[in-house]
């Protein structure tokens, strides 16, 4: 019999099309699986899952969607959004290598959350990061969900754009038209 063990996890995309990245949502543990095991899973969703080990080869045993939260990850020429170029312009001016800004719709209800990152220096990918997981979104999504007024599933947008920073947009509703606005704008 082999060796089995339980967690949640978040759903990246894998090294290739034929397997999912489930990254720890606690540890930021990655586990690559076949994408196979678990053909329904989504880029960004959050699931509990049962891994059985064949020597070092793990493999889906068992799964439970906790969370439909989608996450796209885009590389893009298209003109960022003008509440990001204000956010990141708030933290050049502070000094500040990140910032953070509420978005609003016309009926000045909050629809989502951006986050600046500036580019950084030398060798180094944010953008790689996030959709690899090396750096991970969990504690950006988390922050949004253990808020008294927006509830998951989101739509999460990780945008390298023709700017010297990557943005990730969380929009709260994700079959709403924000969210569909970023995949006419953005495409995934």
């Amino acid at each position: 019999m082999n060796a089995t063990t339980d967690g949640t996890f978040r759903v990246l995309p894998g090294r290739t099309d034929d397997e999912w990245l489930l990254l720890e949502v606690e540890s930021a543990d990655p586990t690559y699986v076949p994408a196979a095991d678990a053909p329904d899973l989504e880029v960004g969703n959050r699931v509990e899952v049962t891994l059985e080990w064949d020597d070092d080869d793990p493999t889906i045993a068992e799964w439970t969607l906790l969370e439909p939260t989608r996450f796209h990850f885009v590389r893009t020429e298209e003109p960022v959004f003008q509440a990001a170029q204000a956010c990141f312009e708030e933290a050049r001016k502070a000094g500040e290598p990140m910032n953070s800004r509420v978005t609003y719709n016309t009926d000045n209800q909050a629809n989502g959350v951006v986050y600046t990152f500036a580019a950084q220096s030398g060798q180094r990918d944010l953008f790689a990061e996030f959709r690899d997981g090396g750096k991970p979104l969990e504690p950006l999504v988390a922050r949004v969900a253990d808020s008294e007024s927006e509830i998951p599933p989101f739509s999460v947008w990780v945008l390298d754009v023709p700017e010297p920073f990557v943005l990730v947009y969380i929009v709260f509703d994700q079959d709403g038209l924000l969210a569909e606005t970023m995949d006419e704008t953005y495409g995934s």
